[in-house]
């Protein structure tokens, strides 16, 4: 089967390229050449950068694909790029779009791929959810023959999940006050990039797939409280000393920041993988998040350089905590 992935080198991607080559698939990476992370072997690169149309026709030449996977589509004129660019070239185009789209907060949990689109604190989950519709009609219209696939947090040995990222560690061995969110008990889930790829492969060529939308994400349900403890004990730096505050002053700070939390992370989220499950058999989660913070950890400590710390981060956190802290005097 023949597979082109644009991107492919990145932190969900990756895992399923390497899995894909794996799994026999002929696989074709196209990309501008500028990757962090080494090419699985086996796999074909084509050169190309998707800002530029013409060069990419003239990268593929007559090839023709059983699946097209865009991994850095955002926007509705993307969508409509590859439209014309692919609708002649594959049987399949797969868009990642984002767990972010679901309605925001959930009125039901568990999330369902049925649960309504609709978020009206995020522009990136917005666009995303522009770019579904255009598929919609694309099928509609010309049944361009799409799969949609929505992942939540899915991350990498390289991917701490905190704002500020290494910081937050840091903070944690230094003993210092940690910022969490409400009051750390809503939840969330994570996922291993190689347990995704279990997921996303079983869709590659599926033509049980074609119009249909999937999400891909662990069973796996913990508190952001405990996410933080797991991570504090793989740094081996408990107790912490959590401040919680919450997402409303932390976005009236920071709305780069607050966004995401409004937006997506405030909220408790549980998702229902049974259609996943049901398409793609070998989906099955094995890494739980005690050993992906383990590995991020090590992953870090392995490389100093890799230990930025990030001091504006640090100078809201320690803001918002004073702010939060500060309520609560002479009560």
């Amino acid at each position: 089967m023949k597979v082109l992935f644009i991107g492919g080198t990145g932190k969900i991607s990756s895992a399923v390229s390497a899995l894909a080559v794996e799994k026999g698939f002929d696989l074709y990476l196209m990309n501008r050449g500028i990757t962090d992370r080494p090419i699985p072997a086996g796999a074909n690169v084509i050169k190309a950068d998707m800002d530029d149309p013409s060069s990419v026709r003239a990268a593929l030449g007559d090839l023709k694909f059983d699946a097209v996977v865009n991994w850095i589509a955002y926007t509705e004129d993307h969508i409509e790029r590859d439209i014309e660019l692919f609708r002649d070239r594959t049987n399949q185009y797969i868009f990642i779009s984002s767990a972010s789209a679901y309605q925001s907060p959930p009125v039901n949990l568990p999330v369902t791929e049925s649960t309504p689109l609709d978020n009206p604190f995020w522009k990136y989950s917005q666009d995303k959810i522009a770019c579904e519709n255009r598929l919609m009609r694309a099928y509609a219209e010309e049944k361009f023959p799409f799969t949609v696939v929505r992942p939540s947090h899915t991350y990498d040995r390289t991917m701490l999940p905190f704002q500020g990222r290494w910081t937050v560690i840091d903070r944690m061995r230094k003993g210092k006050k940690i910022l969490v969110h409400g009051d750390g008990t809503s939840i969330w889930v994570f996922t291993h990039h190689t347990d995704f790829a279990k997921g996303f492969v079983g869709l590659l060529g599926n033509n049980r797939a074609i119009g249909e939308a999937f999400h891909i994400t662990s069973d796996e349900l913990l508190t952001w409280n405990q996410l933080h403890e797991i991570a504090g004990r793989a740094a081996g730096a408990l107790p912490l000393d959590i401040v919680h505050a919450p997402s409303d002053l932390i976005n009236a700070y920071d709305p780069n920041w607050g966004v995401g939390l409004l937006g997506d992370k405030a909220a408790s989220m549980i998702f229902d993988n049974t259609k996943i499950k049901r398409i793609s058999p070998e989906f099955m989660c094995t890494v739980p998040y005690e050993q992906g913070a383990q590995e991020m950890v090590e992953w870090y400590d392995a490389d100093p350089a890799r230990q930025v710390i990030d001091e504006e981060y640090n100078a809201m956190a320690d803001r918002i905590i004073a702010a939060q802290e500060s309520a609560y005097e002479g009560v």
